[in-house]
């Protein structure tokens, strides 16, 4: 891969795309940097603000000194308060060895897929998927393999759909529940008919990002498989973070616990590239995981009421269709009536991603083609921002999708 005039780039670069969701987040700023007025729903991040309290534990680290090279897997402190969480709220005994704590949850998948995929490799994906798990896995050679979860069964995989997608040469399969762009939540008797499929794979490692798992509606429950299924925890990689529950995006903390060889594995990767996560956001996370669970039950029935309104606002829509989901804070409206028309300004809307540039381009609302994800044609809106901003989106999703010729 050479670039005109300079020295050239190594192949994988050819493999390394912007996530989609970053690419229409930028989309949007340009036009903000025009002078346009842009409500954007493209970015999966919680409006709300860090906890105080949190806040107030990362200054007293500070002050306290906190402030030198950490340990490359994690502080103790860290490592004890995640110990603690596993424990109290997955049912899951992880020694201070099994843990480590990574730049945000990208990292720990960065981590384990450059410490176990070899060309060729396969990683099965649940779709539609978060779009950084197919692009870390080209990134090192591996193949993605995509088994579908369809709308009619509320997005959630099946033990038929991953059998179809699994292979002698699978290295990884990738969990993601609740699901990003979905909100897709499996049920115990779900999670018990993926393990009887796992079992018959044992060449395969078993990543299950739970990131979004205390945003939970509706009665709904959160299952780690490796609570479910004890006898695969060998294998399985439990990732999370304080991003999402705990309104800490920009302290970039991540974790995961799992089998000790692999945990040193990535941590020999995270050696070599960033080293230590930042003491004080260490600090801040130790004091979030602490913390009461009032704060993070206010802010999921913050998202639960705001998916409800923004789901049936958009089923009021003549040619949309839209599953309520239990879980995360998106919405994934179905817009397949939609194709082949054309926007009241001229665009004929042959893709999901026609959809969403024209809606950017004649609503200035910016959301993220369901394509992006492995599924179209939806688009993807996250729920994390205020009710008016919220309202204001659907109602110029209605106009647009009214305004079709």
């Amino acid at each position: 891969m050479t670039d005109a005039g300079g020295p050239g780039f190594a192949g994988r670069m050819a493999r390394l795309e912007a996530p989609a969701t970053i690419a229409m987040s930028m989309r949007a700023r340009a036009m903000r940097a025009e002078g346009h007025e842009v409500l954007s729903l493209a970015l999966g991040e919680p409006d709300f603000a860090t906890p105080a309290a949190v806040i107030e534990a990362a200054h007293r680290a500070a002050l306290d000194g906190q402030t030198k090279y950490p340990p490359v897997d994690g502080t103790p402190a860290l490592k004890a308060a995640i110990a603690r969480k596993f424990a109290r709220e997955n049912g899951l005994e992880y020694a201070l060895s099994d843990l480590i704590v990574s730049n945000g949850g990208k990292q720990v998948i960065f981590n384990a897929f450059m410490a176990t995929i070899d060309h060729g490799d396969e990683v099965v994906i649940p779709a539609p998927y978060w779009v950084s798990y197919p692009l870390a896995a080209r990134l090192f050679g591996g193949v993605p393999v995509f088994a579908e979860c369809r709308e009619a069964d509320g997005f959630r995989l099946t033990a038929a759909a991953l059998e179809a997608a699994m292979s002698p040469r699978t290295r990884w399969v990738v969990l993601n529940f609740p699901s990003n762009p979905t909100g897709a939540v499996m049920g115990l008797a779900d999670m018990e008919a993926i393990a009887e499929v796992l079992r018959r794979y044992p060449g395969a490692w078993i990543l299950s990002d739970e990131i979004y798992e205390h945003l939970v509606f509706d009665g709904a429950r959160h299952h780690s498989i490796a609570a479910v299924a004890p006898d695969l925890k060998g294998r399985i990689l439990t990732l999370n973070g304080v991003s999402k529950s705990y309104a800490m995006t920009g302290w970039r903390v991540g974790y995961a616990g799992g089998p000790p060889g692999l945990i040193r594995a990535m941590a020999r990767v995270q050696g070599n590239a960033t080293s230590g996560v930042c003491s004080v956001a260490q600090a801040a996370a130790a004091a979030a995981l602490d913390g009461p669970a009032s704060l993070v039950a206010e802010m999921r029935d913050t998202y639960a009421r705001r998916r409800r309104m923004v789901v049936e606002a958009l089923r009021a829509v003549p040619g949309l269709t839209c599953a309520m989901p239990d879980g995360a804070f998106y919405a994934f409206p179905g817009i397949a009536a939609c194709m082949g028309r054309t926007s009241a300004g001229g665009r004929m809307l042959r893709t999901d991603e026609d959809f969403a540039i024209a809606l950017l381009e004649e609503q200035r609302v910016a959301c993220v083609q369901g394509s992006a994800f492995g599924m179209g044609p939806y688009l993807r809106l996250s729920c994390a921002t205020g009710d008016d901003v919220l309202m204001e989106c659907c109602a110029r999703i209605a106009e647009f999708v009214g305004g079709l010729d």
